[in-house]
């Protein structure tokens, strides 16, 4: 498989990311002699762990996975109990959830975000207990930084859905519209003529832009950066660039002259995945990794899905690349916190490295009808990660072939993080730009952008 073949790139180019019940505030530790302040679980002490689970509304398949898992987890770990909790990330309930003490113990953050929550002291520092893993000197440096306080110790961990960017389409309504699913556009003029003749041909809409809770403004930065723009230079705001003003001229042009983005201007993540599966999008942008998530959440039918390149232009141009850390509650016990180290380690990263758990979490998967093998980019090392995708070759049960124009070229493209400085205040200034050009033929993409510019300035700003 060439993403197999390529994968001696991943590091270098993973270094460029300049990368539902109300719950108590943390766990509750079952054991009368509270927190012990070891960073070594006793087996004595029993400890009940709330943790993130799946995303709202996932299949049943994907919760008796999920299942199977904490059954597993709590056989190796009798003196742990594991409660799971649906769980969405939002840029927009966040801050306030944390806050008020309704997130699990154990919660998954962007990358973005870790800094701030290590500076406000709102996730725990997990140094020590992270030390007494086996790989822990094995993680890609580049990826480990960004949980990283400024005593050098680790508070969040990289976890999963190490991503860049790509174009997802559907095979199907691209056939229906007269267009060669096998050959899908390289670039974005080849997007929008394939994008008209799907909405012409075939009712549904060519192509959608996510637009509400942060989410616009963070494709909108994808669709700058593939064309050689960026949306900050150092503690600089530059979202009048040539390449954001194109991009939403490319937007706007769809919409109002071309007619073929739907009658759907208010997606969010979940919402424009849902409505893709459905068959009611040709085309979005978004994180690779997505499709397990439209396997397990939205039900697509497989033989549907093609992923490839988002169309790049210019010297600059390059693939925006995130990520997924798992933090813990600052105010969680010491108890609380070796067990949850525990957790990670199993739900997240020991597959990565023990071909037992690897085997043993794809077969899990596997009876579950649960993805396996959807591309990523490694946590670890190159060495690691093809590893892993030798032990786990023959449970992959991914279309990998309707993947290829990505997997094969995703590592010769620059990889560029999201915004540095108040990245969720960036987005949410350049949401209002992408509304706007979405629902009224007369903006003036000028002026968005200069008043979203002036927002994002403040925020940056204040965050110092």
């Amino acid at each position: 498989m060439k993403f197999s073949r390529r994968t001696t790139m991943a590091i270098a180019v993973v270094g460029a990311l300049a990368l539902g019940s109300t719950l108590g505030a943390c766990s509750s530790d079952d054991s009368s002699s509270g927190d012990s302040g070891s960073t070594t679980l006793d087996p004595n002490t029993k400890v009940t762990l709330n943790v993130v689970g799946l995303l709202p509304g996932a299949k049943p398949e994907a919760q008796q996975a999920l299942a199977d898992e904490v059954a597993d987890f709590q056989k190796e770990n009798p003196n742990i109990t594991v409660k799971t909790h649906d769980y969405e990330w939002k840029a927009t309930t966040f801050a306030a959830d944390l806050a008020g003490g309704t997130l699990p113990s154990v919660f998954e953050i962007p990358f973005t975000d870790a800094k701030t929550l290590i500076a406000n002291g709102q996730i725990a520092d997990m140094q020590a207990y992270l030390t007494q893993l086996a790989y822990a000197s094995n993680f890609n440096k580049n990826l480990l930084q960004y949980g990283q306080g400024s005593d050098g110790h680790v508070y969040a961990i990289p976890a999963k859905s190490i991503y860049a960017v790509g174009l997802h389409y559907n095979r199907a309504l691209f056939t229906q519209a007269g267009l060669d699913p096998n050959k899908p556009p390289t670039t974005w003029e080849e997007v929008r003529t394939a994008a008209k003749a799907i909405a012409e041909k075939t009712g549904q809409a060519g192509f959608a832009q996510m637009s509400k809770d942060g989410t616009g403004g963070w494709q909108l930065t994808v669709d700058t950066y593939a064309r050689g723009g960026r949306m900050e230079d150092g503690k600089k705001a530059t979202l009048t660039n040539d390449a954001t003003k194109a991009s939403l001229q490319f937007l706007k042009d769809l919409r109002w002259t071309d007619n073929s983005m739907g009658a759907n201007f208010s997606y969010d993540w979940s919402g424009i995945n849902q409505a893709f599966a459905a068959g009611k999008i040709g085309m979005y942008t978004s994180g690779q990794d997505v499709y397990t998530s439209l396997v397990q959440t939205n039900n697509i039918d497989p033989k549907t899905y093609g992923l490839t390149m988002i169309p790049l232009s210019g010297g600059e141009s390059g693939v925006l690349g995130g990520g997924t850390m798992a933090a813990v509650s600052s105010k969680a016990s010491s108890n609380e916190k070796a067990a949850a180290v525990k957790w990670i380690d199993y739900r997240y990263l020991r597959k990565y490295t023990n071909e037992g758990s690897a085997k043993k979490n794809a077969e899990i998967q596997v009876a579950s009808k649960q993805p396996v093998g959807t591309p990523e980019l490694p946590i670890f090392t190159q060495q690691q990660y093809q590893q892993y995708q030798d032990w786990i070759k023959t449970y992959v049960n991914v279309p990998l072939d309707q993947m290829t124009t990505f997997t094969s070229k995703v590592f010769d493209a620059k990889l560029v993080n999201e915004p540095a400085i108040a990245t969720q205040d960036v987005y949410k200034a350049l949401d209002t730009a992408v509304q706007a050009v979405l629902t009224d033929k007369n903006a003036n993409i000028d002026q968005l952008l200069t008043e979203a510019n002036a927002k994002a300035q403040r925020a940056i700003d204040a965050a110092g």
